[in-house]
């Protein structure tokens, strides 16, 4: 059937069961906005405040719907304000796909109003993009971009699209979607399989660690099943959080720079690491000489491009996760890990966090948010900085995409309009609570307005320590305390912030004062709340030198 080019990529929307987008309007990508109009009651266009904001957004949806995430903007500006945005989610592997707006085919190359060449300057961030030029291939390339961003290791794509060709003619016939099939592995795999399950069955020390590619992959329960067959210690990245329940028995907490101690101590003791969907990134590895030292690695990961990349690998498995973990499930156990288990509980016991304070602390309120939300239907936004890290050590993640940070790029900013992005796909089923800190709320802190207007249950907790606290800490540890450029002189009302968005908030510096705001918060649970915590500047502990095989830990006290 014979449709304008805008229409044919909203039908294409359509097609691929988009529901959302993000965007906001300008010149070049206006007549695609036009095209929106006339299905407003099946595509549903969500403006926001700046364009970072929704890709950030369409990131969110992503990360909790396991479908691909959709943003658009005009030409120029609106495109390059994308940017952080798309690194953001090629850093953590997140299907987005991004039409932007271009000037006329016939205007290219000839620096008109807005005229960018985005290709170039996302190249680097995507995992491929498009600029289209001929309206014939509008439609094929926009169902290609949806393909790809979701094939494999996931991650964005971009389609570039001249305004003219929103205008043209052209075809446009329905196509179902095509469902990745995956193949049955060949027999030079099953063999390295066979070797891999070996290494494991005679390991006297071996310790799983999960990274977000389990929780992309959505291969929670195969990852489960596996570190129970063989009886594994299992620890979990930042991007990892949600991969196993936070409660399962053999889980011994979040590893790296800023992880657990019993989880980094189980790290550097270990004499084989099985790393499932994790790329091994420095936060994670510290020094990778010393992270190296006497360990047998194992290597699992659907991008074969990871394999030896940061940590060299004795056995590396590149391919579906799901079909690895069941070949080596087949193979029984070996070793008894009495031992070892009794050395991973004594650290367990040993480095157990004392919640018992006196004063309101970030670790306490988190500590107060995971018991109020136990058992129930949460998921948890966090921006990045010293919050980010307290609260992946102190909540307890018990499901997989109920977790969202930034963890390879470290947006700050992230946390807002992703939280904004996941709650429009939840709706009403389940709520977010978003925590940031005060140097982060400043950046995207604007897009409460959006929240406001769309009536979104969000309940956002700002730590406000007057600083940019991990900047702070990081000046402590390696700067000789020489503090710069990382401490607000100037206060802000946070609480009136909100407020001026026409959101109900509040600013507590009581351990009794954060218990009734939370409370109060919970219970409301059909508009947003905004809760500020003034806090006491502090640390993140442990914080390791050197990696999470170095068992040096920064002592703050």
């Amino acid at each position: 059937m014979k449709m304008t080019g805008a229409q044919a990529v909203v039908q294409c929307l359509l097609e691929q069961g988009v529901s959302t987008v993000f965007g906001y309007p300008g010149g070049m990508i206006l007549p695609l906005y036009d095209a929106l109009y006339d299905v407003k009651d099946k595509l549903q266009e969500i403006v926001v405040t700046h364009e970072q904001n929704a890709a950030h957004a369409a990131d969110g949806y992503a990360r909790v719907s396991g479908r691909v995430g959709v943003c658009i903007a005009t030409s120029g500006p609106g495109a390059t304000n994308l940017v952080t945005g798309l690194a953001t989610a090629f850093m953590d592997s997140i299907p987005v796909v991004a039409i932007t707006g271009q000037v006329d085919t016939s205007l290219l190359g000839r620096d008109a109003f807005q005229e960018t060449d985005i290709l170039d300057i996302t190249m680097p961030i995507t995992k491929h993009n498009y600029k289209v030029k001929d309206a014939k291939l509008l439609v094929q390339t926009i169902r290609e971009a949806f393909a790809l961003a979701a094939k494999g290791r996931p991650g964005p794509v971009l389609v570039d699209v001249p305004r003219d060709l929103f205008f043209a003619e052209v075809d446009f016939e329905p196509r179902q979607p095509v469902q990745q099939e995956v193949g049955e592995p060949d027999a030079d795999f099953r063999i390295i399989a066979a070797e891999a399950a070996e290494e494991i069955a005679k390991a006297k020390r071996p310790v799983a660690i999960v990274g977000g590619g389990v929780v992309r992959a959505g291969t929670s329960r195969e990852v489960v099943a596996f570190v129970e067959h063989f009886h594994l210690p299992v620890a979990h990245t930042l991007m990892g959080l949600g991969a196993i329940p936070s409660s399962h028995p053999q889980s011994v907490g979040f590893a790296g720079m800023h992880g657990e101690k019993a989880a980094n101590h189980a790290i550097a003791a270990a004499d084989l690491v099985i790393a499932i969907g994790s790329r091994f990134g420095d936060r994670q590895t510290g020094n990778v000489k010393k992270y190296m030292e006497g360990t047998k690695f194992i290597h699992i990961d659907i991008d074969p491009a990871e394999i030896d990349k940061n940590v060299g690998s004795a056995l590396g498995l590149a391919g579906d996760m799901r079909v690895i973990l069941k070949l080596l499930t087949r193979h029984e156990p070996g070793s008894d890990l009495a031992d070892w288990w009794e050395q991973v509980n004594s650290w367990r016991e040993t480095y157990e966090y004392d919640y018992q304070q006196s004063r309101l602390t970030v670790p306490w309120a988190m500590h107060q948010v995971a018991n109020a939300t136990q058992g129930k239907s949460y998921a948890y936004a966090t921006d990045v900085g010293q919050h980010q890290m307290w609260a992946a050590l102190h909540l307890k993640i018990e499901e997989p995409r109920t977790w969202l940070t930034s963890g390879g790029l470290g947006t700050m900013g992230f946390g807002l309009p992703a939280a904004m992005g996941a709650q429009v796909y939840y709706g009403r089923e389940r709520r977010v609570i978003h925590v940031a800190g005060d140097g982060g709320i400043k950046m995207t802190g604007n897009e409460y307005y959006t929240i406001s207007r769309l009536h979104l249950p969000i309940i956002s907790i700002i730590v406000n320590n007057t600083s940019l606290g991990m900047i702070r800490q990081l000046q402590k540890v390696m700067y000789k305390e020489r503090y710069i450029a990382c401490e607000f002189e100037q206060d802000m009302d946070y609480a009136a912030y909100a407020e001026s968005f026409g959101i109900h908030a509040e600013t507590v510096d009581t351990q009794e004062g954060f218990a009734v705001a939370l409370q109060e918060a919970l219970a409301d649970r059909d508009n947003p709340r905004v809760i500020v915590m003034k806090v006491w500047r502090s640390f993140v502990e442990p914080m390791i030198k050197g990696g999470a095989r170095i068992d040096e830990f920064v002592d703050f006290k």
